[in-house]
């Protein structure tokens, strides 16, 4: 792929987020909306849980999942909820798809709306295949691991514009109130022209398994520890300091043009449980405008310093992205009401594809740079060759993880 500018890459400045009759995509009404769920894990648990209770009419009908342990112990929970939740979970014996392929079969069903929820290595290939098949979408954040992910999202957003399909993201902040609000006073000058930002994500591990069982191959391991392999996860600031970037990318209107970072594993033992991620990473992001984003996250464990938040400097003042807004409901419910009401036609036409393919390739271009000990551009990581997906997938697959990356020997392809 060419290297491109940020308007080819969005196909002009608002194509994400154009306004337009959703009524011309499936027809008005209050008609019922089937939803299937892909991983069911604690996340897209919760994200059924989310889009019944903020939601009316809407069922979840069928699910799928690499193990039938996980499929199952998420269809007791949402089956032990409040009977407003637990009425409308309706995922017959033949509707609980599991394998490396349940999620073809849960797509090629009647379901109206398709809840990705995996880790973010398969997000790619999963919305390629929800799209082609005409379904609407919520998927997770980020979007891929890896450039060669970013492009094959970007063809298949392209084309759920095409169809007008709704796309909404797990970017929440985008559906919160306080920082939609923000968002919108600060761009109309509140605090007048903005001069410097500030973002932070300093938080404990989110997740390892407990131990490895003897009877599981590496790709199983892999999967069942998901956060501690780069081709899965995408490390750190890829897969949760995405909220941040992709936030301050909302705010400026832009993704940033270069970046220059590095990181390291300063308390993950080199040891098979921590896989081959780091466990902290500093960058310094420039916007078009030449305006510097300082950003830092890491995962320590109990007992550290924790802090979640931003601040953007102005020349009249400073805001920490929220403060300006009023306070509103949970956006994790409220993400899944907005998609509804699109898909509808009750409320505005939404599709993230696009604007979530462009933060998440800004994480990427970051992790990179804090890897190679390069400063990395944009047009760089844009034509980017890496493509860390494996070819095959079975649970007893021999998969040896690279090592930890070592700026200077790394090699940025």
């Amino acid at each position: 792929m060419n290297p491109v500018s940020r308007r080819s890459f969005l196909g002009g400045s608002a194509a994400a987020f154009t306004i337009i009759q959703p009524q011309l995509v499936r027809g008005a009404g209050n008609e019922l909306l089937k939803a299937g769920l892909v991983c069911c894990g604690g996340r897209g648990t919760a994200a059924v849980d989310n889009l019944i209770s903020g939601t009316e009419n809407v069922e979840l009908v069928a699910m799928a999942d690499v193990f039938e342990d996980k499929l199952e112990g998420s269809l007791t929970r949402l089956r032990n909820r409040p009977s407003q939740i637990a009425s409308r979970i309706k995922v017959a014996p033949d509707r609980r798809h599991v394998g490396f392929d349940a999620y073809k079969k849960l797509i090629a069903s009647d379901v109206d709306i398709v809840l990705l929820c995996t880790p973010p290595g398969y997000r790619p290939a999963h919305f390629e295949a929800a799209v082609e098949a005409g379904k609407h979408v919520f998927t997770e954040k980020p979007i891929a691991t890896d450039p060669a992910g970013v492009r094959r999202f970007i063809a298949a957003a392209r084309k759920s514009e095409e169809r007008k399909l709704t796309v909404v993201s797990g970017a929440q902040r985008r559906s919160q109130t306080e920082y939609v609000e923000t968002v919108k006073r600060i761009q109309d000058g509140a605090i007048g022209d903005v001069i410097a930002l500030y973002s932070y994500f300093l938080s404990g591990p989110v997740m390892h398994a407990k131990a490895r069982d003897p009877k599981w191959g590496d790709m199983e391991w892999q999967h069942r520890n998901w956060y501690s392999f780069l081709w899965i996860c995408g490390d750190q600031i890829v897969e949760q300091h995405f909220h941040n970037i992709d936030f301050m990318n909302w705010l400026m209107g832009s993704h940033p043009v270069k970046v220059v970072a590095s990181g390291g594993a300063a308390w993950r033992p080199r040891e098979e449980l921590y896989g081959n991620i780091y466990d902290h990473m500093t960058s310094e992001f420039v916007y078009p405008n030449g305006v510097l984003l300082s950003s830092h996250c890491r995962q320590y464990p109990k007992g550290c310093f924790l802090r979640v938040g931003d601040q953007i400097t102005g020349t009249k003042g400073r805001s920490n992205g929220m403060d300006l807004g009023a306070k509103g409901g949970d956006p994790y419910v409220q993400e899944h009401t907005y998609m509804v009401k699109s898909i509808r036609g009750d409320g505005p036409y939404i599709n993230h594809g696009m604007a979530m393919a462009e933060s998440t390739m800004s994480c990427i271009m970051a992790r990179e740079s804090a890897y190679s000990g390069l400063e990395i551009t944009w047009d760089m990581i844009m034509a980017s060759k890496q493509d860390l997906q494996p070819k095959e997938f079975d649970y007893k697959l021999p998969m040896e993880a690279p090592p930890l990356p070592v700026p200077g020997q790394y090699k940025f392809i």
